[in-house]
């Protein structure tokens, strides 16, 4: 195949809106996008010629399901999850919202004057546009998580990203059904959309469930919901979106997608078959997308619809100091790594972290590693705490302890402050765990004095991304934005799909056919519009 026509044919495949005709002529293979009825029959011409394959127009609009993307005013099904700490910014959420796509505000970790703050500001800048706020499972701190619900119905937050959680609890069924009524057509009107993020089918089981009724029963007796809010309950699942979350940054199972995405999508077949809900269930997917052709496998394999993470903490409006970003525009694959979660410390929860240029994944491995094998700070011996209070405290254990229980006064938790008291290990805990918490809070505010301690959530999709985007004007962090990565992932996956259609048909694609780099946007808009 010429130059010449492999040229042609990958110009084709981007002009994504117009379909492709492979055409079998006596002087070889040709490819053209023309009028539809012109080549209904299949015949030959009178001239030796007839076609060999047919590629359709694959709109970026046409990705991902339907109902999904009505149910919450989406032009693309597409959304930038919550990274904690506010690293999803309200910045973020603006853009994505703007160009028809979906971000959730990371909340989780923040004190709720800070989550008010945002909720208000994004409310006023982008009223009707679909956004939403992470709510993450507070497994220590219940109150904390009740109190995020009820500043999220305060405010008639109407989406949120649940995250982390291991079972229904009382703030996350609050928040569905609370709002619930039956409209003048007998049809059941839910407000409160949870879209779940998950790893396991056990969780998954959970959220594609009816709210447990023992949880309902509760929140009825306490006077928080109707009788008619808890009846209706019965009808409806606790989340009719649901994330399966494959090798991510922050808390992941490390599932790989190519299994866990099939098998969630099963889940939800069958409960589709056995529950009868009125509206279809969704699952989408998240975890190592980072280029065209896994957005493209997601789809193909279908998905509703894609989040991504990771690659979004490189972009400008990711709320994390310019040195973390320079940092993750240089990941590899391998330059990632499991550590400690601050919030499951004791129960051994893990997060993904980026492992080059910090030492933290080490450190916290080590503080994890002695708060199991001792019921104390005083049992560990001595080599050991002296490198904990020097290199990894920085101050005497006891001056940690005592800034650890100021946190805790501020936020008026005084039973892990009487728990410590009476249980040293417990103590212990918190005083790591405050190193845990405070180190993604260095990274953010870019505190060089502790740069090595730097907790950067990241997952393998980062080195995927630098590598797909090495020599293009992606390149360099300044450049990366949201919404624009997202539409060059979109655009790159329709012609990914559309290559692969010509290789099905038995079409030998030519080097560098169907392979996209990154456009800036105006370049996407002319291909889109040719």
């Amino acid at each position: 195949m010429s130059d010449e026509i492999q040229n042609h044919l990958s110009d084709l495949l981007m002009q994504v809106n117009k379909p492709i005709f492979a055409i079998q002529t006596d002087e070889g293979l040709k490819f053209i996008s023309k009028d539809k009825k012109f080549f209904t029959t299949g015949a030959k011409d009178g001239m030796g010629d007839h076609i060999k394959a047919f590629v359709p127009a694959v709109r970026l609009e046409n990705l991902g399901d339907k109902g999904f993307k009505k149910r919450h005013g989406l032009t693309y099904p597409y959304i930038a999850g919550a990274m904690a700490n506010g690293i999803t910014s309200a910045a973020m959420v603006k853009t994505m919202a703007r160009n028809g796509m979906m971000g959730f505000f990371g909340a989780g970790g923040l004190c709720l004057q800070k989550i008010e703050e945002n909720i208000i500001d994004l409310k006023a800048s982008l009223k009707d546009k679909p956004f939403g706020f992470n709510l993450i499972h507070s497994l220590e701190d219940p109150d904390h998580e009740m109190a995020t619900v009820d500043l999220y119905l305060k405010h008639k937050i109407t989406r949120i990203s649940a995250a982390a959680f291991m079972r229904m609890t009382p703030a996350l069924v609050y928040y569905r059904i609370k709002g619930m009524y039956q409209d003048s057509q007998g049809r059941i009107v839910t407000p409160n959309h949870i879209i779940a993020k998950v790893s396991r089918i056990e969780i998954a089981r959970q959220f594609f469930a009816r709210p447990p009724e023992k949880l309902v029963n509760q929140l009825l007796e306490k006077g928080l919901i109707t009788q008619e809010e808890a009846d209706l309950s019965a009808y409806i699942p606790m989340a009719r979106d649901l994330t399966a979350e494959a090798d991510s940054g922050g808390h992941t199972d490390n599932r790989p997608a190519l299994t866990l995405l099939p098998t969630m999508i099963a889940l939800k077949n069958e409960f589709m078959e056995t529950c009868h809900y009125k509206e279809p269930l969704c699952v989408g997917l998240a975890g190592g997308i980072a280029t065209p052709e896994s957005a493209a496998a997601a789809f193909g394999m279908g998905a509703a619809y894609i989040l991504t993470g990771s690659i979004n903490q490189s972009c400008v409006e990711a709320d994390i100091c310019e040195d973390v970003k320079k940092l993750l525009c240089r990941a590899a694959q391998a330059d990632v790594a499991m550590a400690p979660a601050a919030d499951m410390f004791e129960i051994g929860a893990k997060v993904q972290v980026l492992k080059r240029g910090t030492l933290f994944p080490m450190r916290a491995d080590k503080l994890f590693k002695l708060y199991r094998a001792h019921n104390s700070f005083d049992e560990i011996d001595e080599n050991s705490k002296q490198e904990i209070q020097e290199k990894i405290l920085r101050t005497k254990f006891e001056d940690a302890w005592t800034s650890t229980k100021e946190f805790f006064l501020k936020t008026c938790n005084m039973k892990e402050i009487q728990r410590a008291k009476d249980n040293p290990k417990h103590k212990m805990a918190l005083v790591f765990r405050s190193y845990l918490g405070l180190s993604s809070k260095w990274a953010i505010q870019g505190n060089l004095e502790r740069k090595m301690d730097y907790q950067i959530w990241c997952g393998p999709a980062i080195g995927a991304f630098n590598q797909w985007v090495k020599d293009s004007f992606l390149e360099a962090h300044e450049n990366r934005k949201t919404a624009q990565i997202a539409l060059n992932l979109m655009f790159g996956a329709c012609i990914c799909m559309r290559a692969s259609i010509l290789k099905t048909q038995g079409i030998p694609l030519p080097m560098g056919a169907g392979i996209f780099k990154p456009l800036p946007e105006k370049q996407i808009e002319a291909f889109l519009q040719a």
